[in-house]
């Protein structure tokens, strides 16, 4: 059955599932949804439109909810949406969306969410993310699954971050960044690809020969974004199972609006 702490002030309007847990003190606002076998912990505050799924677990001190931080908002019932199997740490702050863009906030399932990170509004995060600590997504950002932040990484609003990508401590990005590439530095630069994270994700060492020549034809011929992409899609058909994979980055580079990182 539901646990919940003397202390811990839950609207009674809120939609709590039998196995839920909260802890002292914690504020559970009206139109709160939450899943079966989810922690919330002493002196989280969770508000909005927020539906929150199975088996999370948020720590002390988290803002799960609360208005996004633009000036354009108007009190209009955005939401959030957050999936199963998330590890949200202390002080994250993760906002509801805005009517400016799609009105919602989304997290995927099986995230790692380190301390005193922010998520903000409209972001849409993907499943099996890693997030280090004091890292700032800025509105509209979209990362991708498998996708790893260094601590005190910084991202632009409207960046997009590729799936298997990765970045390096104190990474400040203004353009997108594309899948499986890592990068470092303020402003970031491409440095390679995160070949350790495959290889742990069970991608073949020809899949990941394939990785890295994509890599090399955005990064190392001297070639135009365009005449990458054709290159790239020259790749096609030349190793049985990577077309995933060409896919994956030709999709990406597609909706490039903001450049690349290089």
């Amino acid at each position: 059955m539901t646990q919940v702490h003397a202390t811990a002030v839950v609207d009674a309007r809120a939609e709590l599932a039998g196995s839920v847990t909260v802890g002292p003190y914690a504020v559970i606002g009206a139109h709160v949804r939450v899943g079966e076998g989810t922690s919330i912990g002493a002196h989280c505050v969770v508000d909005g439109h927020t539906t929150i799924g199975r088996d999370n677990r948020l720590f002390q001190f988290a803002s799960i909810g609360a208005p996004p931080q633009d000036k354009k908002y108007a009190g209009e019932p955005t939401r959030l949406t957050i999936g199963d199997g998330n590890t949200i740490r202390e002080f994250v702050t993760i906002n509801t969306g805005t009517v400016q863009d799609g009105g919602l906030t989304s997290l995927g399932d099986d995230n790692w969410i380190m301390a005193y990170v922010h998520i903000a509004h409209d972001c849409h995060v993907g499943s099996h993310t890693i997030i280090a600590n004091a890292t700032q997504l800025g509105g509209h950002v979209h990362l991708g699954d498998w996708a790893f932040l260094g601590g005190l990484s910084g991202v632009h609003q409207f960046v997009r971050i590729g799936a298997h990508a990765m970045t390096g401590f104190q990474t400040r990005l203004s353009q997108d960044l594309p899948p499986y590439v890592t990068a470092a530095g303020n402003p970031a630069a491409a440095t390679g690809i995160n070949a350790e994270g495959l290889r742990r994700r069970g991608f073949s060492p020809e899949r990941i020969a394939q990785v890295r020549q994509m890599h090399k034809l955005l990064y190392r011929q001297g070639l135009t974004l365009a005449a990458g992409i054709a290159a790239i899609e020259a790749l096609r058909g030349q190793l049985e199972g990577s077309e995933a994979d060409i896919a994956l980055m030709l999709d990406f580079l597609a909706l490039a609006d903001r450049g690349i990182v290089r």
